[in-house]
């Protein structure tokens, strides 16, 4: 096995006596002070996220003369200057290799924003399909915190200043922090107000503590993060959605533009018109009990799923979790049971997101 990669912050986060665990290839955080009061507190106030470890990309050209236009199931040259937008990289079996965010920074100039577990993977498979511009790996030179939580617009004002204020939903500036060139994004992975901050790797301590100098903030890990996101309904790469996953199949063809050219697009048009043999689906567990990842979805005493991700939630005060179902099964309100072996949880799906009281477009 490769040795486990660190971010700019693995000192910092010792000295806080984190648990660390392996994650996407990484040494990382998975709680401080513990899950609950972290996402309490982000849910309340302002957590601040490692997120180093994702990867950044580059392009600089003509973007649709270098065929980066037709790479994403998105429109790339249509993403006005300052915005972002969220979709995928399909095989050609229109599995998703990656999830994505890119940022258009110029007319002749994007950020792609890519998983930490797939960063060589994306960036090979995105250079194959170009034909022209410039495309580099600025992964290990970009640090990224993310500042999350209902009071974190005033924590960041104080700091990268006022105009961070005016920042509309998944739309950014280029700025100065801390002297150094950044990028802000009104972006998160939380459901609550937040932003996404991108610098030079060697500014990411620096950021760090004088953010937590703060009393409204505190660290979070990604067993936080991971509660948190789930209770608004969002995907985790590798565990809900994958290169055996299409767009359709986790109800996410809102983010597939049929209408441009992709790789890939040709297998969904088919699945579109044949049918999926299985499906997304949300449920809420009618107890406290967590559902756990692999975890058989039954109905009648018939299996027909399997979770792929589940936690107990504390807005909700039970068990929540999704997966993949035959689509007959599908249908809201109707009555499942989660088990493995001994374990055995009644749920009933449900609309997602499981929680809708957050501060996101606040």
């Amino acid at each position: 096995m490769e040795p486990l990669k660190s971010t700019p912050l693995s000192v910092e986060h010792e000295r806080l006596n984190a648990l660390m665990a392996p994650f996407g290839g990484w040494h990382m955080p998975i709680q401080y002070e513990g899950i609950i009061a972290e996402h309490k507190w982000c849910r309340g106030q302002a957590a601040l996220f490692d997120i180093c470890h994702m990867g950044e990309f580059l392009f600089t050209g003509d973007i649709v003369a270098s065929g980066l236009e037709e790479v994403f199931t998105f429109s790339v040259a249509s993403i006005p200057v300052g915005r972002s937008r969220y979709g995928f990289l399909l095989n050609e079996n229109g599995g998703i290799i990656d999830d994505l965010i890119v940022f258009r920074i110029a007319p002749d100039e994007a950020m792609v924003v890519v998983n930490a577990a797939t960063i060589d993977k994306d960036f090979a498979a995105i250079s194959a399909r170009l034909s022209g511009g410039e495309f580099r790996n600025v992964s290990a030179a970009t640090g990224k915190l993310d500042l999350q939580g209902p009071l974190s617009r005033e924590v960041l004002t104080a700091v990268a200043g006022p105009e961070i204020a005016s920042i509309p939903y998944f739309k950014f500036i280029k700025t100065q922090v801390l002297g150094a060139d950044a990028i802000v994004s009104r972006t998160g992975y939380t459901g609550e107000l937040g932003y996404e901050i991108f610098l030079p790797a060697e500014k990411t301590v620096e950021l760090w503590h004088r953010l937590l100098a703060d009393e409204r903030v505190k660290p979070a890990g990604l067993g936080a993060r991971d509660v948190l996101r789930l209770e608004v309904g969002y995907s985790l790469y590798g565990s809900d959605i994958d290169e055996a996953t299409t767009p359709l199949e986790a109800g996410l063809e809102a983010f597939v533009n049929f209408d441009k050219g992709f790789v890939g697009k040709e297998a969904l048009l088919k699945q579109r018109a044949e049918g999926t043999a299985r499906t997304k689906v949300a449920f809420q567990v009618g107890s406290r009990r967590s559902p756990r990842h692999d975890y058989e979805i039954c109905f009648e005493g018939e299996r027909v799923g399997t979770v792929t991700s589940g936690v107990f939630s504390p807005m909700l005060g039970c068990g929540i979790g999704i997966g993949y179902v035959t689509p007959a099964v599908a249908t809201l309100g109707a009555p499942l049971t989660i088990r493995q072996e001994k374990v055995s949880m009644e749920a009933t799906v449900v609309e997602l997101p499981f929680y809708r009281g957050g501060s996101l477009r606040s």
